[in-house]
This record gives structure tokens, sequence and C-alpha cells, in this order.
């Protein structure tokens, strides 16, 4: 699985996805279960709102059917159009008993004529049932209902409810269900009340013979929206526990998945630390596509190419002594000779080997401390882009004849300069619209180019010609310098490259080569991340004419 989000560095995979799954379950289902619940509650005091306003109608109803008196007013005295008082609060005081609610009676002009929750039998009463009821719940009961209630009063969809103001009114103007009876229309509400506990309002009139004759407020404590608004806090908390359990599982799940193959590749490095094992030893977890498995990939390249470099040490180390030893062979021949001979011709020939030898000895020594020193250079190295095309025209400058040298260059893209051997060096490099730029260390290629040139003049001779060419090719850049030499041994077109390897022209002294700069040169080129190769060149009837190297690197676009 390869996601990615903001770049490669912050790089989401199957290991992280199982971190952000593991600890996301268990907050989104309890998110589920609470915004759940805050939708329940507006259901259940919605609903029960439906009940209180056909329980109140029936009494309305029943009110306005019963208690009833003639007007003294009337003329026929047969009209039903007054309150009758007593009778009324006779039935309400009834009604407010059985029914377990506090009902409050206004006449038509709205004064309060009873208060149910003002009568001697108070502890039969609906509103002061709720007082007795929380003395015999549970603790625990009472520390999830506050949690509960916390919760449902924070959730932003939940039905707002206001504090009941209206508690000790004494006229209907100052209850707003009331003033709507007043006005001949049935009046619901929900409420809060000092306890914090779902309280439910509604207000209907009485109206006999088509007119206004009191109206009732009729209050009721909802137990039951409570009641169920703790039974799914219970669900909830049930399905909360099962949550924080299959969390703890998956915890232990995702640290088997973490520490298990963690576990495995420390004690892999730690066996190869000790020289137990080998890089083949470590455990290849890259079948898991996540963080671990490019870990175990990582480990095992890093090892191997750690095992790479010590061998790589190892046969340095092994060609370097046998370079040296050598020319010390030599030397103490010659240093055992001198003590014997008695001629003085024969002494000084003796002598010129010496020197000879020390010369190869201080050579060999200074191109090895370069060469061991070229890796951890090339390591710390900044690349910075260069310009291949001023680069190899200060090249083609320091091989002039230091007479023809002018203090304004005249070396353009297609010249020739002479050396002083009489060898023609001919540059051509390909007109672009961007010059031919490369990331890397203008010093290290400057060398590899000097190297490969240097090699390609030591196989010249008087009037031969070096041509070097430079031109782009897709996104690489391509320089190839090819000489007139007698060409390479085609099964040493690769072995070149290798340290310490010399194949020198037959007019050379042995020993002014210490075999290294060619190995220098791909050591240099590798590093840049680009390649360098040898091959004969060839006429028309297959005989080799020359020899050619080519170097191909990274091109880089400069914007102006």
């Amino acid at each position: 699985m390869n996601l990615y989000w903001g770049g490669s560095e912050r790089r989401i995979t199957g290991l992280t996805l199982r971190i952000i799954a593991v600890n996301a379950v268990a907050l989104i289902i309890l998110l589920i279960g609470i915004l759940y619940l805050g939708q329940y509650q507006n259901n259940l005091i919605e609903a029960k709102l439906e009940t209180f306003k056909v329980e109140t109608q029936l009494l309305s109803s029943a009110l306005s059917q019963a208690a009833i008196k003639p007007n003294p007013e009337s003329n026929d005295g047969q009209s039903l159009s007054i309150l009758d008082e007593e009778m009324a609060i006779s039935m309400a005081r009834t009604m407010s008993v059985t029914m377990n609610k506090r009902i409050r009676l206004f006449d038509k002009e709205g004064t309060l004529i009873m208060d149910s929750s003002k009568m001697d039998n108070q502890d039969v009463v609906a509103y002061r049932y709720s007082s007795e009821q929380i003395d015999h719940t549970l603790y625990s009961i009472q520390i999830l209902k506050k949690i509960s209630a916390f919760i449902i009063h924070a959730l932003p969809d939940r039905r707002p409810l206001q504090l009941y103001p209206e508690d000790n009114i004494t006229n209907a103007q100052q209850s707003q269900d009331a003033r709507d009876s007043l006005k001949g229309q049935l009046s619901l509400s929900a409420w809060l009340n000092e306890e914090d506990r779902v309280l439910l309002s509604a207000s209907a009139p009485i109206i006999q013979n088509n007119q206004t004759s009191g109206l009732i407020l009729v209050t009721h404590i909802a137990q039951d929206i409570e009641d169920g608004i703790i039974k799914v806090w219970f669900d909830i908390f049930r399905g909360f526990a099962i949550t924080l359990c299959i969390t703890i599982l998956l915890s232990i799940y995702l640290s088997g998945a973490i520490a298990r193959p963690l576990k495995k590749l420390a004690k892999a490095a730690e066996n190869i630390r000790s020289g137990i094992a080998d890089e083949t030893q470590i455990p290849n977890f890259s079948a898991r596509n996540d963080e671990i498995g490019e870990l175990s990939l990582v480990l095992r390249d890093m090892t191997q190419s750690l095992r790479q470099r010590m061998d790589s040490i190892e046969r340095f180390a092994a060609d370097v002594a046998h370079e040296l030893k050598n020319p010390l062979t030599s030397l103490k021949s010659a240093i055992e000779t001198a003590a014997i001979v008695k001629k003085p011709e024969d002494r000084e020939k003796l002598m010129k080997i010496i020197q000879h030898d020390i010369e190869r000895l201080d050579r060999l020594i200074t191109d090895i401390s370069h060469a061991s020193r070229l890796d951890s250079e090339l390591s710390r190295e900044n690349f910075i882009p260069v310009n291949l095309s001023g680069l190899l025209l200060n090249i083609m400058d320091r091989y002039q004849i230091p007479l023809h040298r002018q203090e304004e260059r005249k070396i353009s893209n297609n010249t020739s300069v002479k050396t002083k051997e009489g060898v023609h060096i001919q540059i051509h490099i390909e007109e672009q619209e961007h010059a031919l730029m490369v990331l890397g260390s203008e010093m290290k290629l400057g060398q590899v180019l000097i190297n490969v040139l240097a090699n390609a003049l030591s196989f010249s001779k008087e009037g031969n010609i070096i041509a070097i060419e430079a031109f782009e090719r897709m996104n690489t850049i391509v320089i190839t310098i090819e000489d007139e030499g007698p060409g390479i041994p085609e099964n040493k077109l690769d072995a070149i490259f290798e340290r310490f390897y010399s194949e020198r022209p037959s007019h050379e002294d042995y020993g002014r080569h210490s075999g290294l700069g060619l190995s220098i040169c791909r050591q240099i080129i590798k590093a840049h991340k680009g390649k360098i190769f040898a091959e004969n060149r060839k006429d028309a009837q297959g005989r080799v004419i020359g020899a050619r190297f080519t170097i191909i690197l990274r091109k880089i676009l400069i914007k102006a």
C-alpha cells in the first residue's frame, strides 16, 4: 500500500492505518452512541408531548362537561356558560391524584383558583413524587444520570430546554402556556426544573357554550423520559465496555504486529554485529507493505552494503600490500647489491633503480591515500549545479602550449588545440537551448575528465587526434573521449577500471602510473549516479583504430 499525504516524508502506509483504526474505533462507536442518545431524547420528548396533549384535552373536555352551572344573568336560566368552581376544583383534585400530575385551575379572567401541589395529600402528587423516587435510587444510577445529562446538554442537535419559571404563578398571564389558552388555544411545552429534570407542561381552555369559562395548566415530571435515557445510557455504557475490550485486544494484536518483527530484526542485527550471522539471515518482512517491511529491506540492503564495503576494504588492503611489496622488494635487492658491487658504473645504475623505486613508492602512497579518502569526501560533498560545457573548455585550455594561451580565451564549442607533445585535441559541444548542466562536484568531475584525457594522451603519438564530444540524450548528458591509440584488449574493457590494473604503452617506463586513475574515475561517476565505460573504435574492416571512453550523467534544468 503506497498512500501519500503531503509528500513522501509524511507517508501513510499499512502500519499507520492500523494504528489510526485501533485508536479511532472506540471513539467512533462512543460518538455514534452519544449522538443517538441526543436524538433519542428529542424523540422521547416529542412522543411524550403528544401523549400529554391527548390527556390534557381529555381533562379539559371532562371539566367542560361536568363543572357547569346555570348562568343567573341568562334570560331563560338554562344557558350553560359559567364554570362551577367547586365542582371543577373537586374534579381537578381527583384527577391530579388519579393521574399523578400537578393541575392548576384558572377562571376565565385568568385568576388561579386551585393548585393541586398545595393540597393536604401532597405525598401522592406527581410533582412531589420525584424526590421520594431519587432517595431509593442507586447511587450509581444517579451518577450515570448526571453524566448522561451533562453529555446531552453538550450536544449541539439536542432539543433546547429552558428552566421552568412558572412554579409559583397566581395569574394565567404569568404563564406562556396559560396565556395561549385564554385565547382558546391548546399549548404544550417542555422544560427543565431546578433539579435539572425534564418537566412537561400543557394548558387547555375549558370551553362551555363556545366560550372560554376557564383553563387548566397541567405539569408533569417526565420520569419515563429519564428512565428511557438511563436505559439508553446503559446500552451505550455496555457498548463502550465492549469497545474497550475490542480496543485492548486490537492493541495487543498491534503490539504483536509491531514488537515481534522488531525484536526479530533487532536480534538478527545483534547476531550480525557479533559475527554469528550474515545479512542473509535478516528476516524479510517486505510482504507486509508497511514501515516494518521497509525497515527489513533497508536493514538487509544496509548490511549487504556494509559487507561489500568490508570486502572491498579487504581487497584494497591486499592490493595495496601487493603493490607496495613489488617496489620494496626491488628496493631491498638494489640496496643489498649496492653494498657488494665495486664498479662505479654498476653502483650508479643501482642508485638510479633505487631512486626509481622510491619515486614509485611515493606515487603509490599518494594515490592510495587519495583513493582511500575518496569515499568519505564524496559522502560529505554538497553537490551543486555544474556547467559541463564550461568545465570542458577550461580543461581544453590547460592543455594548450603555454605560449599560445591568451588573456582572452578564444576556445569555442567547436575548436582544436595542440599540446606540447604534438597531439591535437578537438572538442565539439552540441548546441543547446540550455547549458549542459548536472548536479555534482565540479572539482571531482574535472578530475574524471583530466584522468580520462591523460590516459588518452599517454597512448597517443605526435600528430594523433583526440576527439571530445558532449551532447544531450533524453534526460542525460553524454561525453565521449576518443583516441587513435592501440585500443584496449577486448577481455580487459571492464578490468581497466579495477584498482591497480595497468595496461600501459610499450614505450612508457614501468611504474610511472599506479593503476588507480580509472578506478577513481568510476568511483566518482558512480557517486554522481552516472556511468562510465570503455570500448574500442573499429574501421569498416573491423580493425581497432583507437579507444573510446563514454561518460553518462543525469541532466538538470536550471530556470533563468
